[in-house]
């Protein structure tokens, strides 16, 4: 959750307003990412403190969306004419953690109440921020609000007086090396101080965070150089590393016990100049960096990105990008940090002639799915072909099972899809939450596959089931849509489903997309199965249809809104009824609905209907039951029967021209087209995703920023 946005301008000149206008354009592409509060960080101007001239910091923030922080440098007259030919602004959008959207708890956070030394933006969640404030308490420093981010601010402060104290002016690279020796937890930060003017530092640790590249002339190499530290500074770690921390040395008094300064010989790292970055003459290059959470956010600038992984600080200084390591080089750690072109284009993440993101994102559902089998199923020979799975798929098929894990619309196309996998693989598949996953320590062994699906490649809890399973030997795929996301990075094989950018908190294309991923996964590892070879052509003749029959059921949302509006406003709760495929359209219905309408609803498989369920059935409940055509309609039947004969009056989703049930019996009829049974449900779920869509329209909620969920959940 949240978003973290930079710009940092070098030889380009810039105004204070034109700096401004960038950072508050790249939080509202983020603005999915958090949505209650945003600020942001500018140079002001030079000022007298004691014999030295500072540029001292102007830091704006306030709750509410981002459009509020927009009026606010309105109202305070911002001066917006100085120029900068090199600037580095930070920004932030929030989805609380600690403390409630407040002026004080929004970010920017900095390090004193007077100066502000250091100013830090910050996504994750410090887990030892309690120990930490109380040790920095002791030690004089005042807080200002509730977050664990403000620690951050407050331990560069104390870092930096501490080496000014050992006779040392640290590198900003270096001072963060420090900070990060003491936190535990996750983070995404960006940190700039009037001490290091037109510097910024950026690092992460399980939170993305990307650096994007605008310039002029043609880079000389496509890669930054990883920097290592020298021999001598990597014994100096090492003693670092040997010592407690600070909060295990708190009663120390002039020196803290675990501070080790920087070594006289290593307190400046600039020696080397960044290959990418050398121009022709040996002359400086004009540059503008971008660092954000997400690309979304930077394609309008450049689409040459930079991808951070876990432990990486990226130092920008003097118009150069360097990438030192938090930690220590291991053997076989990539000396290059590749930077790469992004093939998103800005139309793709812009509304168009939709109200939101939502509703654009349920439409182009027949354009996601095509582009998800785009160059994957050749249809006239009935051939599945995924380049990142070809040189695994033995050793899958040689698996004693395979785990699916996931959270929320994942774990839902995982469920929906487990049924195919069983009966094309014959292996065991078994699905899970990753946060129940890791909470009872599942036995993971050598001989199992891990599967782990993610929209946005970056959920904290299946990133860190990942990371369980990749230390137990399994073998890993990452099914994911946001390319070059730590997912896709960390798993060994896996697939990019290809859905374009997803803006909306609710997803919707990418839970089709991801449907068809696994659906194109399982053809693929049962692909040299003689006796599968009919229901293979059947499914895959399936797939081709599948768009065309998406824009169809598109069709019914001038019945739906109808439907909502008439109907469904004032409703307190839902039913729906799924069974088979369609148990895990059910669920992916009932969250649709809870997260966007705030409607209680609940998802039931229809066989366990009269176990409890039938107690809540009554002629004013609303109850939505999926009856299309598959081996279990009898008995799916049976269970609207249930609910008639006491008094229910269901809506029910079925296939075109079919006559379920007597008119007088049921509510209405959402007729959808008829298809592979294993793929049912990528058309049934259309309706429920325009039923939620519309019944939060209805209710005048703000569709794509639903209250207290965030689009990428990167905390536990």
């Amino acid at each position: 959750m949240c978003g973290i946005f930079g710009y940092v301008n070098f030889l380009v000149d810039k105004s204070r307003g034109e700096i401004i206008d960038n950072l508050i354009e790249g939080l509202q592409r983020l603005e999915y990412r958090g949505y209650d509060s945003a600020g942001l960080a500018v140079d002001g101007k030079l000022i007298k403190d004691g014999d030295e001239e500072i540029m001292n910091n102007i830091i704006i923030k306030t709750p509410g969306k981002v459009k509020v922080l927009k009026q606010k440098i309105i109202d305070d007259e911002i001066n917006r004419t100085d120029i900068f030919d090199n600037h580095a602004g930070i920004a932030h959008t929030r989805w609380a953690t600690h403390g409630q959207p407040k002026e004080e708890n929004c970010h920017p956070h900095r390090s004193d109440s007077t100066k502000g030394e250091f100013i830090v933006v910050h996504n994750g969640i410090i887990t030892n921020f309690a120990a930490l404030r109380k040790y920095l308490l002791t030690k004089g420093h005042i807080f200002e609000s509730e977050t664990d981010t403000e620690c951050i601010a407050k331990l560069f402060k104390h870092f930096y007086d501490l080496n000014l104290k050992a006779g040392v002016s640290p590198d900003l690279n270096e001072l963060t090396k420090q900070v990060l020796h003491e936190l535990e937890g996750s983070y995404g930060l960006l940190v700039k101080s009037y001490h290091y003017p037109g510097e910024v530092c950026g690092t992460r640790k399980g939170s993305p965070l990307l650096v994007g590249v605008k310039t002029d002339k043609k880079l000389k190499v496509d890669f930054v150089d990883v920097e290592f530290e020298t021999n001598a500074a990597q014994q100096q770690q090492q003693q670092a590393n040997g010592h407690s921390s600070l909060l295990q040395n708190n009663h120390s008094t002039s020196l803290d016990l675990g501070f080790i300064p920087v070594a006289p010989g290593e307190q400046n790292l600039r020696t080397s100049q960044s290959r990418a970055f050398l121009s022709e003459d040996d002359l400086p290059m004009p540059v503008e960096f971008f660092l954000s959470s997400d690309p979304a956010s930077v394609i309008q600038h450049t689409k040459k990105v930079l991808f951070l992984e876990d432990d990486d600080i990226a130092h920008i200084y003097d118009g150069e990008l360097h990438i030192h390591r938090a930690s220590t080089k291991s053997a076989g750690e990539s000396t290059v940090r590749p930077i790469q072109t992004l093939e998103m284009e800005l139309n793709e993440i812009m509304k168009g002639p939709y109200k939101h993101f939502m509703q654009k994102e349920i439409f182009e559902q027949p354009d996601s799915t095509f582009n998800t089998m785009r160059g994957r199923i050749d249809f006239e020979n009935c051939i599945v072909t995924l380049g990142g799975l070809k040189a695994f798929l033995p050793t899958i098929r040689r698996c004693r099972r395979i785990i699916m894990i996931a959270c929320g619309t994942s774990y839902h196309s995982c469920l929906a899809t487990r049924s195919i996998f069983e009966e094309l693989t014959e292996i065991p598949v078994s699905v899970e939450l990753a946060s129940d996953f890791l909470d009872r320590k599942s036995p993971v062994f050598r001989d199992d596959t891990c599967v782990f699906v993610s929209q946005s490649g970056e959920t904290a809890d299946s990133i860190l089931a990942l990371q369980y399973c990749l230390e137990r030997g399994a073998l890993t795929v990452g099914i994911v849509n946001s390319v070059g996301s730590s997912m896709s990075r960390q798993t060994h094989c896996g697939v990019h489903i290809n859905a374009g950018p997803e803006i909306g908190v609710a997803s919707t294309k990418a839970y089709t997309s991801q449907y068809i991923a696994l659906v194109m996964f399982a053809l693929s590892l049962s692909n040299d199965s003689i006796s599968k070879k009919k229901r293979h052509e059947e499914i895959i003749k399936g797939l081709q249809k599948i768009p065309e029959q998406i824009k169809k059921v598109l069709n019914l949302e001038t019945k739906i809104k109808k439907l909502c509006n008439d109907d469904l406003n004032d409703q307190k709760s839902l039913l729906l009824l799924g069974r088979g495929y369609q148990f895990a359209t059910a669920l992916e219905g009932a969250l649709k609905i809870k997260e966007i309408s705030y409607m209680h609803s609940e998802g039931v498989l229809a066989g366990e209907l009269k176990h409890g369920v039938l107690a809540l059935v009554d002629d004013k409940l609303p109850i939505i039951a999926f009856a299309t055509r598959d081996s279990l309609f009898p008995k799916t039947m049976s269970a609207i029967e249930q609910v008639t004969a006491r008094d229910g009056r269901p809506i029910v989703i079925c296939n075109e021209g079919d006559a379920i049930i007597s008119n007088d019996k049921v509510h209405t009829t959402l007729e959808v087209p008829q298809t592979v049974d294993c793929l049912q449900g990528l058309l049934n779920v259309i309706p429920v995703q325009l039923i939620s869509y519309w019944l939060a329209v209805n209710r005048g909620i703000d569709v794509d920023f639903p209250r207290n969920l965030a689009k990428s959940v990167t905390v536990e």
